[in-house]
């Protein structure tokens, strides 16, 4: 459904580094910038990318709004959490852990980008 998400940043340094260990606990390699100052993580199934933004403004986040990151793992999702704790980011909700619901188990750890963007590792649990 999706080809990519890209999120406003405004010191990419931080924001790069904070994805490129959030990322690496994932498996996915460091991301690569272009000649705007962008910053792209190419993975199999899509683009996630941080940006300054193009009109000049502030980046900011979109209150109400969460990306979520599909894990292999609980593991990987506590790894991810940790990463992103160690490179600027912000423990936000209930810590890392299931959580029971419509949907079924789903092992949710929350974090907030050193931009405020609203991120969720998400690992279906096994019915």
């Amino acid at each position: 459904m999706f080809s990519h998400i890209m999120v406003g940043a405004n010191d990419t340094a931080a924001s790069k580094a904070f994805y490129d260990a959030t990322f690496a606990a994932m498996g996915i390699a460091p991301g690569f910038a272009d000649d705007k100052g962008r910053v792209f993580w190419m993975t199999p199934t899509g683009i996630f990318a941080i940006t300054p933004p193009i009109d000049g403004q502030p980046a900011t986040c979109g209150n109400g709004s969460t990306i979520g990151f599909a894990m292999e793992s609980p593991a990987m999702a506590d790894a991810w959490h940790a990463a992103g704790l160690a490179n600027g980011g912000t423990a936000i909700e209930d810590p890392p852990g299931v959580r029971a619901g419509g949907m079924g188990a789903l092992y949710l750890a929350y974090l907030r980008d050193p931009a405020g963007n609203k991120l969720c590792a998400l690992h279906r649990m096994p019915a």
